[in-house]
């Protein structure tokens, strides 16, 4: 299970945000969804929950890595996050299943 340690931070501008999530075809309404959230975190996002909301707007994954790309993040990086975005889905999922019960009679 890979780990995200302490990777820096990426800067991007909301104008080149919104200029890239266009480009690659995210709906405005997702555009605005995902720039309302960035606000409310003061605009500050741990970079799983990023890749989680980009996903959320539309955002294949292909493209996911090219967003993350134009950040300066590198490959190696770009595929620890979907890992960990992909290990988030499965403990969620799990999390669920526990809830179920199973009664004998």
């Amino acid at each position: 299970m890979s780990r995200l340690s302490n990777l820096g931070t990426y800067t991007i501008s909301r104008i080149e945000l919104r200029r890239l999530l266009t480009a690659f075809g995210v709906s405005e309404k997702s555009i605005s969804a995902v720039l309302g959230n960035m606000e409310k975190v003061h605009r500050h996002m741990n970079v799983i929950s990023f890749a989680a909301m980009l996903e959320k707007g539309g955002l294949r994954r292909d493209k996911l890595s090219n967003v993350f790309r134009r950040l300066g993040m590198d490959d190696v990086t770009i595929a620890s996050v979907i890992n960990m975005l992909d290990e988030q889905r499965i403990v969620a999922e799990t999390g669920r299943l526990y809830k179920a019960t199973v009664e004998m009679e």
